[in-house]
C-alpha cells in the first residue's frame, strides 16, 4: 500500500494479493483517521460479501472467487470501544457482467486498488443497537 495525502483526503493505492479491510483498517489506525469515508475501485479474485437479514437479525455470507471489477467500494469510519470501526459496502462484477454485492468482510487485491478516503474532523462512536441487530452510531 501506498499513499498520498491532499489536505482532509488521501489517495491510497493497495497492491496485489493486499487484503482490503485489513489494509485499510491498519492505515486508518497508523493515520489517526476516526471520522470519515471511503470510495473505491479496483480489482479482485476473492472476496467474502454479506447481507444483514433484518428479521433474524443476522448475517449472511458468501465467498466469491475468481477475477472481479470493483464497480463500487463505499463506507464509513468510525469507532467502537475506541478502536477502527469499518462499515464497507462493495460491488463487484465478473467476466460474465454479472454482479453481486453487499456488505464487505474481506476482499483480497488481485492487480490493484484505488481508494480515496475522506477524513472528517471529530469522532462518532457506534454501539451494539439491540433493537436492529447491528453496532449503529451513537450520537
Amino acid at each position: 500500500m501506498e499513499f498520498k495525502k491532499f489536505k482532509d483526503k488521501y489517495i491510497v493505492r493497495l497492491d496485489k494479493n493486499e487484503e482490503i479491510v485489513d489494509t485499510l483498517k491498519r492505515f486508518c489506525q497508523e493515520q489517526k483517521i476516526t471520522l470519515g469515508w471511503v470510495s473505491g475501485i479496483g480489482a479482485v479474485n476473492r472476496a467474502t460479501v454479506g447481507l444483514f437479514d433484518a428479521s433474524s437479525k443476522q448475517y449472511y455470507a458468501r465467498e466469491l472467487t475468481g477475477d472481479m471489477e470493483i464497480s463500487s467500494l463505499t463506507g464509513n469510519i468510525s469507532s467502537m470501544n475506541g478502536e477502527v470501526y469499518l462499515h464497507l459496502h462493495i460491488c463487484l462484477s465478473n467476466i460474465e457482467n454479472k454482479t453481486y454485492g453487499g456488505h464487505l468482510t474481506a476482499a483480497y487485491i488481485s492487480a490493484t486498488g484505488e481508494l480515496v478516503v475522506g477524513v472528517i474532523d471529530g469522532s462518532v462512536e457506534r454501539e451494539f443497537n439491540p433493537q436492529v441487530g447491528l453496532n449503529t452510531f451513537k450520537f
